[in-house]
């Protein structure tokens, strides 16, 4: 344990307890306020202080406000959006969009309010994944959109608006008008969180997006094999030059469990995440098996935090829950929303 409370790192946290609360001591008895959704994990937290430091667990009390961060110069937080969360992966099939929705229902899990964005245009997965598929929203004034809810949590997909037979014939700027009518006409409500779940690659899409979106952090997805891993590194280095935190790697895929024998490979190498996270001076947020419970339970319509929360697999995805939200909480605070806008008027 750490001569200070603050200068505690669990694993899930990936930063010290001070970067990401606030602390405060009076009499003995420790005030952590957490500054990321964290309900399961404040009790979680307050036993591992306790077992760490030696002291009783009442000695500790744990708590969790969210609060919104600061987002790239030039560009307004959207209004009742207090963190926005991009998920991408350079190089298509890695799992990017499985992740994204797993990442939104742990932090629901947590007690945020979530929103789910799919912003994959030429192959939106959303509608099926969070089990909506055939469903519409409706428009009450034909301008905004009411979004569909599904597991608790809020979602909004190009899916919904069009055949799912048909494919998207559109060009780079129809996709990316698109998308920005989808973020912006959305009745998305009051959310801690919007989880964007980016379209793969690192073209002029994801590129104009990262830019004009309001983004608080970014996740990026990767397999453990070269191939991936050098798309991957080229998506941190775009979300770099547009001045977009990444938070950190989900490795995808890391291991195959042969649900026969139980024997665990590596079977498209091992450590690729771990060395890229280290490469980038940013934490591997998860290893995630290839495992076949999570795509039944993503076809099902029931992903895997939502249909088994108490399983192994639902515990990575709410500890990589944890680490993004601890990461994001030790950025600056944005305070843009608590000053009121100047105007001058002749």
């Amino acid at each position: 344990m750490p001569a200070t409370i603050v200068d505690y790192v669990h694993p899930d946290l990936h930063v010290p307890l001070g970067e990401c609360a606030d602390v405060s001591e009076q009499d003995g008895r420790h005030r952590i306020t957490l500054k990321f959704a964290a309900g399961q994990f404040a009790s979680e937290l307050r036993s591992a202080l306790a077992t760490d430091s030696g002291r009783p667990q009442h000695a500790f009390d744990v708590d969790y406000k969210v609060s919104s961060r600061a987002v790239r110069r030039g560009l307004k937080p959207m209004d009742g959006i207090a963190n926005i969360i991009a998920v991408a992966s350079a190089k298509g099939g890695v799992g990017k969009s499985t992740t994204a929705a797993n990442l939104a229902l742990a932090l629901k899990a947590e007690g945020a309010r979530v929103g789910l964005l799919d912003a994959d245009i030429y192959g939106p997965s959303l509608p099926l994944m969070m089990g909506l598929e055939n469903q519409r929203p409706t428009s009450a004034d034909g301008k905004r959109i009411e979004p569909l809810s599904a597991h608790g949590v809020t979602c909004m997909s190009v899916g919904f608006l069009v055949d799912p037979q048909q494919p998207m014939v559109w060009r780079g700027p129809m996709v990316t008008q698109a998308l920005r009518q989808l973020l912006s006409d959305t009745l998305w409500g009051e959310l801690d969180y919007l989880v964007i779940d980016l379209p793969p690659g690192t073209g002029d899409i994801q590129l104009t997006l990262s830019q004009q979106v309001p983004l608080t952090g970014a996740i990026i997805v990767t397999t453990p094999q070269d191939m991936a891993l050098a798309d991957a590194r080229r998506g941190v280095k775009m979300f770099e030059k547009v001045e977009v935190p990444v938070l950190g790697i989900v490795e995808n895929m890391s291991t195959h469990v042969c649900s026969s024998c139980g024997h665990e490979e590596a079977i498209f190498g091992a450590g690729g995440g771990d060395d890229m996270a280290q490469q980038f001076e940013v934490p591997l947020l998860a290893s995630l098996p290839l495992d076949r419970r999570i795509r039944e339970q993503t076809d099902s319509g029931s992903p895997t935090v939502a249909h088994a929360p108490n399983s192994d697999l639902a515990k990575r995805y709410l500890a990589l829950a944890h680490g993004a939200g601890a990461r994001l909480a030790r950025q600056a605070r944005d305070y843009s929303r608590a000053f009121p806008s100047i105007v001058v008027e002749d």
